[in-house]
């Protein structure tokens, strides 16, 4: 039975940082059912293993990962998206179409990483259209444009196409007159409490069935400026006894008198959304299309325009939301705001969702890329937790990550019984062959005032360096005893005086600072781990270092 705990606590302590009971259990009962009856004195084996497991060093954790490298990788799925219906080799479109109102999100990256796997997947091509109509609502960011190109192809997905809708709405325009002239639009003028009368009772507005050219004209006055705001509006005729109401003579064209951030103040009636991507879909040639299951409502609306032109609909796919624990409904717009007021320092805070933030902190892309494409594209909605992201995360990072030591609350000790100062050398990785740092062993050293009160009266191993016994007066005995190397848990890290520089980690919950060894300065802009405590990626070293937290 303990070699089969064992397994499991190593398998879920490597995927998640620290091995859940709970997990654990679930595991070794179903690899197991006799055990069932004695889930009890089971359970009370697993908590005795998992605080073994916690007490092990680094090196002997490593050598368990690698015991059980086997068993962790017949526990894992293969990656991969179902079959897309009605898809021919050579000949998929695939689109992501963001309103760039801010940075892409977590939510932005599964469209960029789905859409993109998809489009490679079949040899296809991949699109990347900004939905940018709205110029006040939902008012697009001028530096949000670059912002989405860069993450595309930071997660691998280059675009071979960018498409910027509000570059197009001549093309637009064109549609709907020839629209209106076939009968199938209208420009309606009810007041918006009035038409949502008419639509709730299924009745047509007085404006319907007038003539194409009672249309023309009024849409030629949308166009010259005659009309106001909220004063007129194209509709796409549909059933008006449609069972949606939402699907009742929508709007495909409003006015909006704002200056946009891309054309200026070039236009004042700006498409829908519905309106504008249903064209854009048939004018890029895009052959499947996938669509949060909450706007189904879009290809009702839409249908209508395709069957006035004779066009066929792309193939649509429902998926459902993924939400994550740790964020709620941080909607982009709420972020601006505050952002503006100075709650966060800005969109690469690192308790934002953005992929700014994300990169920021150290996360690879193909984390982001093997976390989304394990949830496939299933209609059920699916909730989850950032460690299941920092499990993916560590896979890359512990194989990258160079090793120092960064001490947190610092508590200085004097080691009485050290003559001179010899040079210590450490791996900068267990086990990739990455080189080595020095570190001087000397009389004065740092280590945390967790370990100062834990070991205080009591043995402890300086990593590399020599075995003590702390004081509480803060000084340290110099022990010649072998029996320290071998004992579990008692192995701390600690940084010299003479190269510690002051380290800042910037964390979702706060700054924690301290001391980190100097050889860390040689690593800014990289993903490191300060050994006991963290992943975290370098920032700066202007008067010491900046470092921003990645995940444990």
């Amino acid at each position: 039975m303990d070699e089969i705990i064992w397994k499991h606590v190593v398998i879920n302590a490597r995927k998640y940082g620290r091995a859940s009971e709970k997990a654990v259990i679930g595991k070794v009962l179903a690899e197991n059912p006799e055990l069932k009856g004695k889930a009890k004195e089971v359970l009370s084996r697993i908590r005795e293993i998992i605080s073994e497991f916690e007490m092990l060093d680094e090196e002997e954790r490593r050598r368990l990962f690698e015991v059980y490298q086997e068993d962790e990788k017949r526990e894992r799925k293969e990656l991969h998206l179902p079959p897309l219906p009605k898809a021919e080799k050579g000949k998929v479109v695939m689109r992501f179409a963001p309103n760039p109102n801010g940075p892409p999100t977590l939510g932005s990256a599964r469209g960029i990483i789905v859409n993109g796997e998809y489009a490679r997947m079949y040899s296809g091509k991949f699109i990347l259209r900004f939905d940018d109509t709205d110029p006040r609502t939902k008012r697009p960011m001028i530096e949000a444009y670059d912002w989405y190109i860069e993450d595309c192809e930071w997660l691998g997905y280059k675009p071979d196409e960018i498409v910027y809708a509000s570059k197009r709405i001549d093309t637009y325009y064109s549609y709907a007159s020839r629209l209106i002239e076939m009968g199938k639009a209208y420009v309606c003028k009810c007041g918006r409490e009035e038409f949502k009368k008419f639509k709730e009772d299924g009745k047509e507005c007085p404006h319907r069935e007038r003539s194409v050219e009672e249309n023309i004209d009024e849409w030629n006055g949308m166009l010259e400026g005659r009309y106001s705001e909220g004063e007129a509006v194209l509709r796409i005729k549909t059933d008006m006894k449609h069972k949606d109401p939402a699907v009742r003579d929508w709007v495909a064209f409003r006015i909006i008198m704002a200056e946009h951030p891309l054309v200026g103040g070039k236009y004042i009636v700006y498409p829908t959304l519905d309106f504008e991507s249903a064209i854009e879909d048939h004018i890029l040639g895009i052959t499947h299309i996938l669509r949060g299951k909450d706007l189904s409502d879009s290809e009702k609306r839409q249908r209508y325009i395709y069957e006035y032109f004779g066009w066929e609909y792309p193939v649509v796919k429902l998926w459902g939301k993924i939400k994550v624990h740790e964020f709620g409904k941080l909607s982009t717009s709420f972020i601006k705001k505050e952002i503006e007021r100075g709650k966060y320092s800005g969109w690469d805070d690192p308790r934002l969702p953005t992929l700014k933030a994300l990169r920021r902190r150290g996360f690879f892309a193909d984390a982001l890329r093997n976390f989304f494409l394990s949830f496939g594209v299933g209609e059920n909605d699916v909730s989850v937790s950032m460690k299941n992201l920092y499990a993916e995360n560590r896979k890359i990072a512990d194989k990258k990550a160079k090793r120092y030591f960064f001490v947190w609350n610092p508590v200085m000790i004097e080691i009485e019984g050290i003559e001179s100062i010899r040079n210590i050398h450490l791996p900068l990785h267990p086990s990739e062959e990455m080189g080595e740092r020095i570190l001087k062993g000397e009389k004065s050293v740092y280590i945390t005032e967790d370990d100062f009160r834990r070991f205080a009266g009591k043995k402890a191993r300086l990593k590399g360096f020599c075995s003590v016994r702390i004081l509480e007066s803060g000084k340290a005995i110099l022990l010649d005893d072998e029996k320290v190397l071998k004992r579990a848990g008692n192995i701390i890290h600690w940084v010299p005086v003479s190269q510690a520089v002051k380290c800042k980690i910037i964390t979702p919950e706060g700054e924690v600072n301290g001391y980190a060894e100097d050889n860390a300065l040689d690593a800014v802009g990289e993903v490191v781990q300060f050994e006991r405590y963290a992943f975290c990626r370098i920032e700066s070293r202007n008067e010491g270092l900046v470092a921003v937290y990645t995940h444990p």
